[in-house]
Formats: structure tokens, C-alpha cells, sequence
């Protein structure tokens, strides 16, 4: 389809300290036991798409991710791993990189999606439009659990979470509104042109932007290189393609201008008429050409088209981008986006490795996983939790609604709750954690309890 794809990696996210170190950068987080990474890899390998950039943050960073790509995608696909600094935003890293861009399309995808929607219905519906951006929406994600980890009863406190407010024309194919971040906050102001070329408008609120979209090259290289001040693809690239896609622009000796104040009437009416048309003519590929005369013939008026590909409601799309989420997903990974995992579940629907090893009285509930290696005392109980490699767990340990990485410790009688543990961590007799993040290689002292806490390491 002449894409060039590039996915955004990211580095060590602040907002998921103390989960991401040094060690383990953003992409390399675990869900079910797989880097997050890898879900983004395996879906565009699946979409035949494997001709790829991947943009790390981070010179250290990007040397560990990339390290991974060539062990376990050797053959399989063609990576070129890019450093780009750290904190330079998904516009930055877009914009460090350009002059590796050469395909007249580019879809853009972020590293930490866990979904099951293919990129090139993204990539389809962008060609089929001629448009200069398509955005992939999906149904904001319920984020959470009762009560922060109690596995039982109903959950009456899980609502969709408001991520944006999205302006849709009646067909839910054209983007003609957006608001992110601290607009959510003001009032909302939209372009009367729009809605007297639209007739009416859909706000919703109820979708999430998932960050894959697919660009055409040459806007989005104007883009970048004449706002320099954009850090975000989310917050100002996008924005600024929508609020001025509408706008009646003329080419005067090769440019761009905007009308004069006295013929903003008649340039308003032309706009007009040609939104209605675009909206009309938008499976036409030859929509540009068409219409982009002026009204005396001798100027050429600049338009463009934004796009939507809203995901359907059956599929599943959230992204690993704060420690709520990395949660929320290691649980739906197990259930109930199952087929996401790539492991094939037992009768009791979990799955325990076939070299894990379990106690006298020791159970393993429904969705739950056990990594290789890792071995269990007796009178154990997991529910709702995935338990990583080469961990070794005492006797007398429950382990609820958590998510426990690599090499970690737990000694007899602690108790487990709505937790993360990182790998290499140690946790000595009787911990009692709940609500709680512990970093990598922490030792928690015996007989501690703790309660909402973020336990790690100063990073020397």
C-alpha cells in the first residue's frame, strides 16, 4: 500500500515510575508475560506490515528494546530501531526522524496499544478518503476495580473514562471537532462554517483517540517543520489539522494566504459549498482536483479532508499508559480479551507452565497465569493474577487482582492485593501489600504493611 510505518516507543514514562527503570524501559513492560511491545509487533506483522521504524526514547533505552526486536523477531520482520532524546513528545520523535519518511503515506502507530483491530483498516480508510489524517477511535476504556482489588461482588464504580470530546459528521466518517487534555474543562466552540456545511454534528464523548493514525507525508512534514512549539500528535497535531481543514485558503505566486477581511463573505459561502461537497464527494479520489478552483477561476483554494475509523464496540483496544491501565490490561489480557494473550488456556481458563510448580492445597483460579520456572508452597491462593518466570513463592501466600514480574521473592504468609511487583524484588515474611507499586529489586521488610504506596530504589 506504499506505507511507511513508525512506531512510537516511547522510554521511561514518568507517569509509570516505578514500574519502567533502566532496565526496563516502557516497551518492554510486561502483559501476560509478553513485553508490551509485542502486541504492536504481531498485530502489523499480521496486517502484513513489516517494513518498520521503531522511535525509543532514550540512547539506552532504544539499545535494550532493540536488543529484544533482533532475539525475537529475527526473520520474521524488518526493524530499524531510532534514539531519539528523552521527553521530546510523539510530535518530537515524529520530527527527529522525518528524514527517514519517504513513502507518500505514513501510519503511525504508538508502541503501547494492546488491541485486536488490524492497522490497515486504518491504512484503507485513509487511501479511500485521499484524507491528510485518519485517526483510529475505539470505545473509551472502564478503567478499574471495586474497592482497588476486591475480587468479588459487583462492580457498581466502573465507568467509562472521558478522554476527549470528538466532533463527527452524520456518516462517523470526518473528524470536525476535538477537544483534549484542559479543553475538556471549557466551554465548546465550534466553527459555525462547520455546522451550516454539516447540517448537524455528533459530539461524543464516549471515545478514546488510540493514537495510531495515518498521515499523508508531505502535510505532516509542512506541519512539523513550521510549528516547531508542537510536542504532541494527540493535543497539537491533530487539533490543528482539524480546526484547519475548513478554513479558505489561496495560493498567491506559489503562497499560502488567508483571504481578505472583505471577501470573507463570499469565502465563507464558497466554503460552504465546498465542505457540503466534500462530504458528499468523500469516496471520490479525485475529490482535491475537483474542487480546488477558486471563485474566479484564477486562485486554488487549499482543503483537507479528516478522517475517523472508529473501531467496533466488540473489539479490543486500550493503551498501556499509566499504572492503572498496565492493570487493567494484564487482567482483560487473561479475560476477556483471551485470544490477545497467544496462549491457550486450560479447562479451568488459566494457564499454569508446564515447568511451574505447585504446593499441597495450593489453587490457581480462573484467569490467572504462572510463568516457567516459577515455583509455589502449599496453601497457596492466586485469583485474578499474573505471576511471571522464575519466581519463588512461600507457603501460605495470597496473591489477588496483582501482577507479579520476573525473579521475584515472596516469602511465607504475605498477602498480595491489587498490587504490582517488578522483577527482582523481594518481599520478606508476612509483607502485607495492597494498592501498592513495588520497584525493581526492592526488599520489603518482614512484617510490613503497606497501603497505597510506591516502594523503589533511589536511581543512582
Amino acid at each position: 500500500m506504499d506505507f511507511q510505518v513508525v512506531v512510537l516507543a516511547g522510554g521511561t514514562s514518568k507517569n509509570l515510575v516505578p514500574l519502567v527503570s533502566k532496565e526496563v524501559p516502557k516497551a518492554l513492560l510486561p502483559v501476560a508475560n509478553r513485553p508490551v511491545l509485542s502486541y504492536v509487533l504481531e498485530l502489523l506483522e499480521q496486517s502484513n506490515l513489516k517494513d518498520l521504524i521503531v522511535v525509543v526514547e532514550g540512547e539506552d533505552a532504544a539499545l535494550r528494546v532493540g536488543g529484544w526486536i533482533s532475539g525475537a523477531y529475527v526473520d520474521r520482520l524488518h526493524v530499524q530501531v531510532a534514539a531519539v532524546p528523552e521527553d521530546v513528545g510523539t510530535a518530537g520523535a515524529l520530527r527527529a526522524i522525518v528524514h527517514h519518511l519517504t513513502a507518500n503515506d505514513i501510519l503511525v502507530v504508538s508502541g503501547d496499544i494492546v488491541s485486536d483491530v488490524p492497522p490497515g483498516v486504518v491504512a484503507a480508510a485513509h487511501r479511500r478518503h485521499d484524507a491528510v489524517v485518519t485517526a483510529m477511535l475505539c470505545s473509551a476504556p472502564v478503567s478499574g476495580l471495586p474497592e482497588s482489588g476486591s475480587s468479588g461482588g459487583k462492580d457498581k464504580t466502573k465507568k467509562p473514562g472521558r478522554y476527549n470530546l470528538i466532533g463527527l459528521d452524520p456518516t462517523k466518517q470526518f473528524l470536525l471537532y476535538i477537544a483534549t487534555g484542559g479543553e475538556l474543562e471549557k466551554d465548546v466552540r465550534i466553527q459555525k462554517s462547520i455546522l451550516r456545511a454539516v447540517g448537524e454534528m455528533e459530539i461524543r464523548s464516549d471515545l478514546m483517540d488510540t493514537n495510531l493514525y495515518a498521515f499523508k507525508r508531505s502535510v505532516l512534514q509542512e506541519v512539523l517543520d513550521q510549528k516547531e512549539t508542537f510536542h504532541s500528535l494527540r493535543r497539537d497535531v491533530l487539533p490543528y489539522l482539524v480546526r484547519s481543514q475548513l478554513r479558505s485558503e489561496v495560493l498567491v505566486n506559489g503562497a499560502l494566504q488567508p483571504e481578505e477581511k472583505g471577501k470573507e463573505k463570499v469565502g465563507f459561502q464558497n466554503n460552504q459549498l465546498m465542505i457540503s461537497q466534500i462530504l458528499a464527494n468523500a469516496s471520490k479520489p479525485s475529490f482535491h482536483e475537483l474542487y480546488a478552483s477558486g471563485p474566479t477561476g484564477s486562485s486554488v483554494r487549499r482543503t483537507h479532508k479528516c478522517c475517523v475509523y472508529i473501531a467496533n464496540s466488540s473489539k479490543y483496544c486500550a493503551r498501556l499508559n499509566s499504572i492503572q491501565a498496565f492493570s487493567d490490561i494484564n487482567r482483560d489480557v487473561l479475560d476477556p480479551a483471551g485470544h490477545l494473550s497467544g496462549y491457550s488456556f486450560s479447562a479451568q481458563n488459566n494457564f499454569i507452565h508446564p515447568t511451574a510448580e505447585l504446593g499441597s492445597k495450593t489453587t490457581v483460579g480462573p484467569h490467572c497465569m504462572l510463568g516457567e520456572g516459577s515455583q509455589m508452597g502449599d496453601k497457596c491462593s492466586v485469583k485474578r493474577s499474573v505471576i511471571g518466570c522464575h519466581c519463588r513463592i512461600g507457603s501460605n501466600v495470597k496473591v489477588v487482582n496483582s501482577v507479579v514480574m520476573n525473579h521475584v521473592t515472596i516469602a511465607d504468609g504475605c498477602s498480595i492485593q491489587g498490587s504490582v511487583i517488578c522483577s527482582n524484588v523481594q518481599l520478606q515474611e508476612r509483607v502485607v501489600l495492597k494498592d501498592c507499586q513495588v520497584g525493581a529489586g526492592f526488599v520489603v521488610a518482614a512484617g510490613s504493611e503497606c497501603k497505597g504506596e510506591a516502594l523503589a530504589r533511589k536511581e543512582k
